[in-house]
C-alpha cells in the first residue's frame, strides 16, 4: 500500500506541476505568439510520441505479446474518442449568439475539461510505468510533466482572455492536473495484479496519447 501511495504522490506532483508552470506562463505573459504556442505544442507532441515510440510500446512488448499489445492501443484510441465526444456534445459553443470573450472563456473551459480527461491515461502510464521499473516511471513522470507545459498555456490563454481572474484560471489550471494522480492511482493498483495487465495498462496510455497527439496535430493544421 506504501508503494501505491508513493506512486500516486508522484504523479499527482507531476501532473500538476507542469501544467500548474504552463498556467502561470499562459497568464503572465502578455503577448502571445501563435508561432510560440505551435512550437510548444508541437515540442509537447514529438516529446510524447518519443515516450510512446522508445518507452511504453517497447516495454509493453517486453513484458507481454504483440496481440495484448494491439488490444491495449485500440482501447486507449476508442477510449479517447469516446471522452471526446462526450464532451462535445455536453459543451457546444455558440459563436453566433455569445460576445467574444465569453467564446473564449468557455472555450478554455472546455479545454480544461478535455485535458483533465486525457491526464487519465498519463497517469495510468506513470503508475503501471512504476510496477515495471523504477527508471521507466520517473523518466514518464519527467517526460509527462513537460508535456504538461504546454497544455497549462493552452488552458490559461482563453480563460485569461475571456476575462476569467487569473487566481481562478491557476486554479482550475492545477485542478486538471489532478487526474495524473488519480490515473497514477489506478495504474499502481491494477499494475500490481500481474505483468499482463501492466502490459495492457502501458499500451493503453500509447493508445490514448497517440489519439491526443494525432488530434493536435490536426486541430493546429486547420
Amino acid at each position: 500500500m506504501q508503494e501505491i501511495i508513493k506512486t500516486t504522490l508522484i504523479g499527482l506532483f507531476f501532473g500538476t506541476f507542469g501544467t500548474t508552470i504552463g498556467g502561470i506562463i499562459g497568464v503572465v505573459t502578455k503577448k502571445h505568439s501563435k508561432k510560440f504556442l505551435s512550437f510548444v505544442l508541437a515540442f509537447a507532441s514529438g516529446l510524447m510520441m518519443a515516450i510512446i515510440c522508445f518507452d511504453l510500446i517497447p516495454e509493453a512488448l517486453g513484458i507481454s505479446n504483440l496481440i495484448s499489445t494491439i488490444i491495449g492501443i485500440l482501447l486507449g484510441i476508442a477510449m479517447m474518442i469516446f471522452c471526446d465526444k462526450l464532451v462535445e456534445k455536453k459543451f457546444t459553443i455558440e459563436e453566433t449568439t455569445e460576445t467574444k470573450s465569453n467564446t473564449l472563456l468557455k472555450t478554455g473551459i472546455i479545454v480544461s475539461i478535455g485535458l483533465a480527461i486525457h491526464n487519465f491515461p498519463e497517469g495510468l502510464a506513470i503508475g503501471s510505468g512504476f510496477g515495471a521499473s523504477i527508471k521507466l516511471g520517473l523518466s514518464l513522470a519527467i517526460a509527462i510533466c513537460l508535456h504538461d507545459i504546454p497544455e497549462g498555456i493552452s488552458m490559461a490563454i482563453p480563460m485569461k482572455n475571456g476575462g476569467m481572474k487569473k487566481s481562478k484560471v491557476i486554479f482550475l489550471v492545477v485542478m486538471s492536473g489532478i487526474t495524473t494522480g488519480i490515473g497514477a492511482f489506478v495504474g499502481a493498483i491494477i499494475g500490481g495484479i500481474s505483468e499482463e495487465v501492466i502490459a495492457i495498462c502501458l499500451s493503453f496510455a500509447a493508445g490514448a496519447m497517440l489519439y491526443i497527439i494525432s488530434r493536435r496535430i490536426n486541430s493546429r493544421s486547420k
